[in-house]
């Protein structure tokens, strides 16, 4: 009935599921400050979405692949904290929509950006160690 999951798709989802907790734990902890929580959710934010895109494309080049491609789209999607549209405006407004695409320009997140990416990778090559993959 449902397809058997691979040792590495349970590694990736149970890696989902801690990063996914942490990240939201941490941005919401009081005994920190403020700026702190934002920045470092950065860190949180690159790992999710790469192991995110992991589950949909298990192959060694894709551990490398991936995160190159989360720190290209997640850079463009901070730019796109300057652009103001009513549409972009009204997706903001969410707290889904502040999640996923931000609501104020910084330079001061792209260092995160670069770290939580390539924290990602690690954790990538970390998920596939000793697995038999193309």
């Amino acid at each position: 009935m449902f397809p058997r999951l691979t040792n590495i798709r349970w590694r990736s989802i149970l890696s989902l599921a801690i990063v996914l907790l942490i990240g939201l734990l941490y941005s919401h902890y009081r005994y920190s400050t403020w700026w702190l929580n934002q920045e470092v959710g950065g860190i949180f934010y690159e790992i999710f979405w790469c192991l995110f895109a992991f589950l949909f494309m298990t192959t060694r080049r894709a551990v490398w692949q991936i995160p190159l491609w989360v720190l290209v789209i997640t850079c463009l999607l901070e730019f796109m904290q300057l652009w103001h549209p009513p549409f972009l405006n009204w997706v903001r407004s969410f707290w889904w929509g502040k999640m996923l695409i931000g609501t104020v320009f910084t330079w001061t997140d792209f260092p995160y950006y670069f770290i939580g990416s390539g924290l990602g990778w690690l954790w990538l090559r970390l998920i596939i160690r000793g697995a038999k993959l193309k």
